[in-house]
């Protein structure tokens, strides 16, 4: 896709983050120069490594250069603290970390040295800032590329074939820790460019990515994407309303996925009567339920010609099904639109018996961008990709007589936070860790800004005095802040069913 991407595509601009600009002609050589640098201190086919930064110019172009190296790409939540990325980077077995020095006044080479697991051998920091020494910088890895030849990096990039792995996202469970989600080139590059067909992207197309690039919505979904159909990428760090809403009008951006909070930030600017937006051509958006009028607004208040809605998880590459921009504005807003070419979809019973059209029960894939499994997991791989082949996602929804899928709840109580998935299983286990905490429960209440925030309800050891700001302050020091509650409710005992276990439906009803 590189090398064919620079030749088809020379001359447009491929990344573009203020003044600076990379011709897809460059995109290759710059893209090697990683690469070089990785093939001279070791790293080889198959070995992973890990980016964790916020999105930029440089973010890419590792991702192109370790995975030109044969490498896979493990990409960290850059909301992550110290000891969350080092679990990951110890259970990946990741050779070889890039780190950002500095992002939103969190040192993150200071953050991970007190839990640095051994397996890994190199830190190598995008830029200098930290106050902690790494064993070199990025420029110091270009430079002991140049002992290595452009054509043998270029020979390692042609060797690396459709099966190979090209990442390992971890995607956190129902049940303990996250796991790495397997996924291979060819499946990628296969269910994106259906994507990119689907939403009619264009070369020179101006494509603004706020979506994180550690996600799929924001990798996958995004800069590998405008790859595949020429268009320009213009990384965005940081979800701020103002300044996406300037970025669109001053630099003329064409595309513009995103969350429905999003676009409502949008809509709701004081300025966009004036603002000059006509560039805007595509929107993307997905989310369990979203309102016929809100696709209506984008595409006549801010004048995208093409409004769609997609569903896909992690373990499915990202993209499973997608509506057509042509379907009207209940059927975008009301599903998720029909499984892309080469995907099957089905609803289930408890007992994986397939059900009718319009009935309600768990939605499984089968198709080409499946995930190869979980990461050193065949237990949870078994479980969760049955013998014919499929994916059970955990989802609960149903297709209509037409086809399209519509995503009713979820058989877990995952919730999400400002696009982030929360699992309360995974939130629970380290609230429990706080010393006077005898027992939690985890639930998502409604949040008119976030969507959903994390609600704890809590179970003091006896004797103990925690309140909620002791909790909440406790927790932002050991978690992603998406996870941390936005609500502690203290309570004598917890409510439990029949089977002994704590009743959250009656949790959630009783809340205060």
């Amino acid at each position: 896709m590189l090398f064919v991407a620079a030749q088809v595509h020379a001359g447009r601009v491929a990344l573009e983050e203020g003044e600076r600009r990379i011709d897809y002609r460059d995109l290759p050589e710059q893209a090697l120069a990683v690469t070089r640098g990785l093939m001279a201190v070791g790293i080889e086919p198959g070995d992973r490594v890990a980016i964790w930064a916020p999105n930029s110019i440089d973010w890419v172009l590792l991702a192109l250069g370790l995975q030109c190296a044969g490498a896979v790409l493990v990409p960290l939540n850059t909301r992550m603290k110290g000891a969350e990325a080092a679990d990951i980077l110890a259970r990946s077995g990741a050779r070889l970390l890039f780190v950002e020095a500095q992002f939103l006044g969190a040192d993150y080479p200071a953050m991970l040295a007190p839990h640095r697991p051994g397996s890994l051998e190199q830190v190598v920091t995008i830029a200098t800032g930290s106050v902690v020494a790494t064993e070199m910088t990025l420029a110091d890895l270009r430079a002991k590329g140049l002992g290595v030849s452009l054509d043998a990096a270029r020979q390692r990039a042609l060797a690396v074939r459709p099966e190979d792995l090209s990442d390992l996202l971890y995607t956190s469970g129902t049940t303990g820790k996250p796991k790495g989600v397997m996924n291979a080139h060819g499946q990628s590059l296969r269910a994106f460019s259906e994507y990119a067909r689907i939403i009619g992207l264009l070369p020179g197309d101006r494509y603004l990515i706020v979506n994180p690039f550690f996600h799929s919505f924001g990798y996958k979904a995004g800069w590998l994407t405008c790859l595949l159909a020429g268009a320009t990428i213009l990384p965005h760090a940081v979800f701020d309303a103002e300044a996406i809403f300037e970025r669109v009008s001053g630099e003329r951006i064409t595309v513009l996925p995103g969350p429905p909070a999003l676009y409502l930030s949008m809509l709701a600017h004081p300025r966009l009567e004036s603002a000059d937006l006509g560039s805007l051509r595509i929107a993307v958006t997905g989310a369990s339920t979203i309102p016929p009028q809100l696709i209506e607004r984008i595409r006549h208040e801010l004048g995208c010609a093409v409004v769609t809605t997609a569903y896909g998880l992690t373990e499915c590459g990202g993209l499973a099904t997608i509506c057509n921009p042509c379907e009207p504005a209940e059927i975008i807003a009301g599903t998720s639109g029909q499984p892309i070419p080469g995907t099957e979809v089905r609803i289930v019973d408890p007992q994986n018996r397939p059900l009718p059209a319009n009935e309600n029960g768990e939605i499984c894939l089968r198709g080409f961008h499946v995930m190869q499994g979980y990461f050193d997991d065949p237990v949870a791989t078994a479980e969760a990709i049955d013998a014919e082949g499929w994916l059970h996602t955990g989802d609960i929804g149903s297709l209509d007589s037409s086809g399209n899928l519509r995503i009713t709840g979820r058989l877990k109580d995952m919730f999400i936070v400002g696009g982030f998935n929360c699992y309360p299983a995974e939130i629970e286990a380290a609230l429990g860790e706080h010393p006077d905490v005898a027992l939690v429960a985890v639930l998502g209440i409604p949040d008119p800004r976030m969507g959903e925030v994390c609600c704890a309800c809590v179970v003091r050891k006896v004797g103990a005095t925690l309140d909620e700001a002791g909790l909440i302050a406790w927790s932002r020091e050991r978690m992603a802040n998406y996870k941390v509650p936005r609500k502690v409710v203290f309570y004598e005992q917890l409510p439990t069913n029949a089977s002994n276990k704590i009743d959250k439906l009656r949790l959630a009803a009783e809340l205060p």
